[in-house]
């Protein structure tokens, strides 16, 4: 129950987080203010219809079929992906990151170090396969341990932002790959018990939802920023 809750938290934390980030932005800027409140807008009601959407799809057992091809979960997976994708090279996220510090992106991604310690929990409860954590083939730890640090000492070293920022996108790819290669798919490759269905299920539809389109945006953003530079 408590891990469940601290999902919760942790993800409209974030969020929030992301959302107070995007107004600070829009205020330096010299757009008009119908723009900034439009634009934070729309933002905020996308962010909260997609995280509804899933959770109701996951509360009413729609994204626990593994047997079809492809899983429903692809949804969860795939829309995310493709909307950062977007967002990551639209003109109005070019028109923005002038405004962002290279250093206030990199520092949300220590919302990771406390993922990782609720894979952590979850499976020592017996449910998550150990390969998804850091005992097991997980290293993802090592970004939200590195995070600050990045952001206070290397603010404004271009080439080690750029670096950590490959070599944590790496980790990130890693463990989606060992996550989706852990489900009960015919793809499955981990055979371990207990097989990853967890995040299939409210409120833990949440990491693959909205938790893990966090991460690799933020790299996608803080890339983009700083090759332009």
């Amino acid at each position: 129950m408590a891990t469940s809750v601290a999902f919760i938290v942790l993800t409209v934390v974030m969020y929030v987080l992301v959302l107070a980030l995007l107004k600070h932005v829009l205020n330096r800027t010299d757009w008009d203010e119908n723009r900034k409140k439009s634009l934070h807008r729309r933002v905020t009601l996308t962010l909260l219809g997609w995280g509804i959407l899933i959770c109701l799809l996951a509360a009413f057992g729609v994204l626990g079929n593994f047997s079809s091809f492809p899983p429903p979960m692809a949804i969860v997976l795939v829309v995310p992906l493709v909307v950062s994708l977007l967002v990551t090279f639209s003109k109005s996220l070019g028109a923005l990151i002038p405004f962002v510090e290279p250093s206030e992106i990199i520092r949300l991604q220590v919302f990771r170090l406390f993922v990782e310690i609720l894979l952590w929990l979850l499976y020592i409860q017996q449910l998550l396969p150990t390969q998804m954590t850091f005992e097991g083939r997980n290293f993802d730890v090592l970004t939200g341990l590195t995070a600050p640090l990045v952001a206070f000492a290397f603010g404004k070293n271009k080439t080690v932002m750029i670096g950590w920022n490959m070599i944590c996108l790496g980790l990130l790819a890693n463990i989606v790959a060992i996550a989706v290669l852990s489900m009960p798919t015919p793809f499955r490759i981990f055979l371990n018990e207990p097989p990853n269905t967890i995040v299939s299920t409210f409120p833990f539809v949440l990491l693959p939802g909205l938790l893990v389109p966090l991460a690799y945006t933020l790299h996608f953003i803080s890339l983009r920023q700083l090759l332009r530079r």
